[in-house]
């Protein structure tokens, strides 16, 4: 059995799920597209091919290997994106929380049957129907969860807006001790550089007491500042617009003193290491070009 524990986004890892990159599937056309970096890739010819994915993914599993993490993987499907499994669930204390997803992603959650199996039944939850949220958008983190979403009665017609107040809600009710505070994004179908996919696309926990942040990726600026405050300014590494399209904020943590990057994160990287961290380094820039990075693809299941 699985004895899941998920408190925050920085505890010694032990289990994880890491996404796949097998039998990718075809270069999608730009209305299969669903986001809209993946859309620019797409056009500008240069949408990464499936052999340079896999090669990344492999890097990751080196670094969890050399630090002694169990690692499942989905079961292949063929012709299908199986690299960003966060978003398809996420663990929140003992509890695994399926997302209600893009119906084009529905089966990806069928691929890590072998994975929910191991989990009591009591643990598994499933939100109802017209609960949206993705794993991206879902950060437990002590006391609190910090839920990205979007409110405005434009929401269905952004495809970009994957988490909404119905789910916030559900989630404040499964955990009544748990303070959640919900945070609006910027929303774009169009253009990456105004658009924050999820919450970890424009922010993240590091450390203890640490955490990225892009500014223009919420759409309330006291919202922001509320997390510059809790944080303190400076424990606060503020990306820019740039830093925020190549994913800087999309990290992910081993441990409160690990962390894996990208390696061309030069900037990043530096401000890091200045703090103490050790910083595995791995090339993942052609993963990066479907809006995803490090966090996107690791779905942890047991933190100590």
């Amino acid at each position: 059995m699985l004895h899941l524990n998920i408190q925050n986004e920085t505890s010694r890892l032990r289990s994880v799920v890491l996404g796949i990159a097998y039998h990718n599937g075809p270069t999608p056309t730009l209305e299969e597209c669903y986001d809209p970096k993946s859309k620019l890739h797409v056009i500008a010819g240069t949408y990464p091919k499936e052999q340079d994915m896999i090669s990344e993914m492999e890097s990751v599993m080196k670094v969890f290997e050399k630090y002694d993490i169990e690692v499942f993987r989905p079961k292949v499907i063929e012709n299908y994106n199986q690299i960003f499994s966060r978003d398809i669930g996420f663990v929140i204390e003992d509890k695994f929380i399926s997302a209600n997803i893009l119906p084009e992603r529905d089966q990806e959650i069928t691929a890590i049957h072998h994975v929910l199996s191991q989990i009591p039944k009591e643990n598994r939850i499933s939100l109802p129907e017209e609960c949206h949220v993705e794993g991206g958008d879902v950060m437990p983190w002590n006391d609190y969860i910090f839920i990205g979403t979007y409110s405005g009665k434009e929401y269905s017609e952004y495809i970009t807006a994957r988490t909404n107040m119905n789910a916030v809600k559900a989630i404040q009710e499964l955990f009544p001790n748990k303070i959640v505070k919900s945070f609006e994004l910027r929303k774009s179908n169009d253009n990456a550089k105004e658009n924050a996919l999820h919450l970890d696309c424009c922010f993240q926990p590091i450390g203890k007491n640490m955490a990225i942040l892009h500014k223009n990726g919420f759409l309330i600026e006291e919202e922001f500042k509320w997390l510059v405050n809790y944080f303190g300014n400076e424990n606060v590494f503020e990306i820019s617009k740039d830093e925020m399209y190549q994913m800087n904020s999309n990290v992910f943590s081993i441990s409160e003193d690990v962390v894996i990057s990208e390696q061309n994160f030069t900037r990043l990287n530096l401000w890091l290491e200045a703090k103490g961290f050790t910083v595995e380094k791995v090339p993942y820039q052609e993963i990066a070009k479907q809006e995803g990075l490090l966090r996107c693809s690791t779905l942890p299941l047991v933190r100590d």
